[in-house]
């Protein structure tokens, strides 16, 4: 009896020893605790921290940037310090958090928003962290708009089409990314005149109240392009109560693939749409998983890496979307036991299988 008791106890020991070394990462996320699109994104980043094992826990901003300080303060120089802390350079926030970071011993990611050029140069080689990685906004907001004009169709010499715009925050490098492949896509497109730029700040009800004045003050508007879905949803509410009908009388483009928006995409309010980079917080828990089992992933794609995880979504796919996600066998994409050529398939694809 004494040796079953010995042994039931040496194997509740290594359970709870199991448990207690499993390594830990906060997320620091930027978004509301109510936001599709990040609720969305922790979702598939929880799916892939049980799948690979990893003791997850995610912190809401509520898009405060004072909450996110203070959280990544009680994170780095609390009692539980986490093995790894993923955060967002949300409003420009990230350079304060390396320097807060230093010293500590935890290792830190960026997903999505990575420094700026400017950021990067002002901290110099005195701050270190594991790396970045963000998806290819600049080719999204490209897509975008060169999608919008072969749904349009040819225009005839001489005459143009007048555009509306709505991007995100002055102070998310994502939104001037994705700003600076439209403005790509215009100086390819000269019979494209662009009326107006607004800041919609992501917000349905504030591009809402822009769209509405902007309508009115370029009646002749035929296509709007918009840095995500819920400023998209808000001008197409705003068209549809000034008597127009979008699809038709105006053709919208979008990012992001909240059910909502997906449903545009198929009933046609929504001609254009672009989605993908949720899945960013969900490659980047492969990515930790690896280095904390002592892959040297600097070697597989740079310390700094883009993934091409925008796509433009059609019918079928925004269909699939609406579905049960596909399950994504995370541990699969590890690089644990992969040969020096191996690369992380990380993609869109997976979960459109």
């Amino acid at each position: 009896m004494l040796k079953v008791l010995i042994t039931c106890a040496w194997l509740l020991g290594s359970t709870y020893g199991a448990l207690a070394h499993a390594t830990s990462v906060v997320f620091l996320n930027p978004g509301m605790s109510t936001e599709t699109f990040w609720v969305s994104y922790t979702q598939f980043m929880k799916a892939a921290a049980k799948d690979l094992g990893l003791d997850l826990r995610v912190r809401y901003s509520e898009r405060d940037i004072r909450n996110t300080l203070a959280q990544a303060r009680e994170t780095l120089h609390g009692h539980e310090r986490p093995d790894y802390l993923v955060l967002v350079n949300e409003q420009y926030v990230a350079p304060q958090i390396l320097r807060m970071a230093q010293g500590t011993g935890v290792k830190l990611l960026l997903v999505n928003n990575t420094l700026t050029a400017d950021q990067a140069q002002l901290l110099g080689s005195d701050v270190d962290w594991l790396g970045s990685m963000v998806s290819n906004d600049e080719q999204a907001g490209y897509l975008m708009l060169g999608d919008l004009l072969r749904k349009h169709g040819p225009v005839a010499p001489g005459e143009t089409i007048d555009l509306l715009a709505f991007s995100g925050v002055k102070t998310t490098p994502a939104a001037l990314l994705r700003e600076q492949g439209l403005r790509r896509a215009l100086a390819e497109h000269p019979e494209v005149r662009l009326r107006q730029l607004v800041y919609g700040e992501w917000s349905r009800h504030r591009a809402y109240e822009q769209a509405t004045q902007l309508l009115k003050r370029y009646p002749q508007t035929t296509l709007v392009w918009s840095a995500n879905d819920e400023m998209a949803l808000g001008a197409i509410q705003a068209l549809q109560d000034s008597g127009r009908v979008p699809g038709k009388d105006v053709l919208f483009s979008a990012l992001n693939s909240s059910p909502e928006i997906l449903k545009a995409r198929l009933d046609g309010r929504l001609t254009t749409l672009v989605a993908g980079h949720f899945t960013l917080g969900g490659w980047a828990m492969v990515l930790i998983n690896d280095d904390a089992k002592g892959v040297d992933i600097k070697a597989l794609g740079g310390r700094d890496r883009q993934e091409a995880l925008f796509q433009l979504i059609d019918a079928a796919q925004a269909q699939r979307l609406l579905e049960p996600m596909a399950p994504v066998d995370f541990r699969a994409l590890s690089a644990v036991g992969k040969p020096a050529s191996y690369r992380y398939p990380f993609s869109l694809q997976l979960l459109l299988r």
